[in-house]
């Protein structure tokens, strides 16, 4: 995979959205509440997936299904091993970061935290893997609390149906990165994506299957309720699937109301949307989205 390069200057971060704009929200597993007026600058690029990102991966996965019992130390194993399609997001090298590796090869990647991943599993294809069963489980559970007939049938032809093949899509990443760093991460998964396919990998789907993260501000007075998301670029990944359901996971958040958050975030409730998309539509949302970020970047 080629290296794509993206300097991120958070101090100038802009929202795609414009009801988004105020968002100082920080996730369930953050401990500390976000300073608006703190920034940095960091050069991030995307990678191969490697042995040593293993625990990094499951941490972002942890704080997408938080708390529920899916094995995912196999799942990031899943996505290491197929490390010719999708990507980590880390800090790129820098020249100091070479000098000091000539000078002590066994110091490694002085670049090792991962701060996002987008890749593809395929689900028909791991079906047997405990942590993929655990996943359609899940699925299937919440489904039944909170989804309509249809869109639980809809969710079980994709999943179970056998003449469908649906795909788990990734696109996680520490909070308050911004949506520009999805763009070159999902152009290259597609492109990886073709390449696999070209030489017979099982890379061809009918359908994705993505989580995504957000939450819900209650209506307080003449205000309305509010939705935050918490990876902005993802409302258009919703806007354009053909079924979903939400459900809550306020009761799995470990992190107290309290300290350093402010008092506005007090009535956020943190929820996931469960989507499925035709895989035919990723294309043309990854398009959008890389139209929206060039507009903000250019105002």
């Amino acid at each position: 995979m080629t290296s794509k390069k993206l300097k991120v200057e958070a101090e100038e971060e802009q929202r795609m959205d414009a009801k988004s704009g105020s968002d100082e929200s920080s996730d369930e597993e953050n401990d500390e509440a976000y300073e608006g007026d703190e920034g940095i600058t960091v050069d991030f690029e995307g990678r191969n997936p490697i042995d040593p990102d293993l625990d990094g991966i499951k941490q972002l996965l942890g704080q997408l299904f938080v708390k529920a019992h899916i094995d995912l130390t196999e799942l990031a194993g899943v996505i290491v091993a197929q490390n010719y399609v999708g990507s980590v997001l880390k800090q790129a090298y820098t020249d100091a970061d070479d000098d000091e590796e000539d000078e002590d090869t066994d110091m490694g990647d002085p670049c090792q935290v991962v701060f996002g991943v987008t890749t593809i599993i395929n689900l028909a294809n791991k079906q047997e893997l405990a942590s993929v069963r655990q996943l359609k489980k899940m699925i299937f559970e919440k489904a039944e609390k909170y989804a309509t007939e249809l869109v639980q049938q809809q969710f079980r032809d994709a999943l179970e149906g056998g003449s469908k093949t649906t795909g788990l899509l990734l696109n996680e990443r520490f909070i308050n990165i911004p949506a520009a760093v999805c763009v070159p991460m999902c152009e290259n998964l597609l492109s990886e994506m073709e390449r696999a396919r070209t030489k017979g990998m099982p890379f061809a789907f009918d359908y994705y299957l993505m989580f995504v993260k957000y939450y819900q501000q209650a209506a307080a007075g003449d205000k309305p309720a509010e939705v935050i998301y918490s990876n902005d670029e993802e409302e258009y990944f919703i806007k354009d699937s053909c079924a979903s359901f939400d459900y809550s996971v306020q009761k799995e958040t470990t992190t107290a109301l309290a300290g350093q958050w402010q008092k506005k975030d007090e009535e956020l409730q943190p929820f996931r949307k469960v989507l499925l998309i035709e895989a035919s539509k990723l294309p043309g949302i990854v398009a959008t989205i890389k139209n929206l970020v060039a507009s903000v970047a250019n105002k």
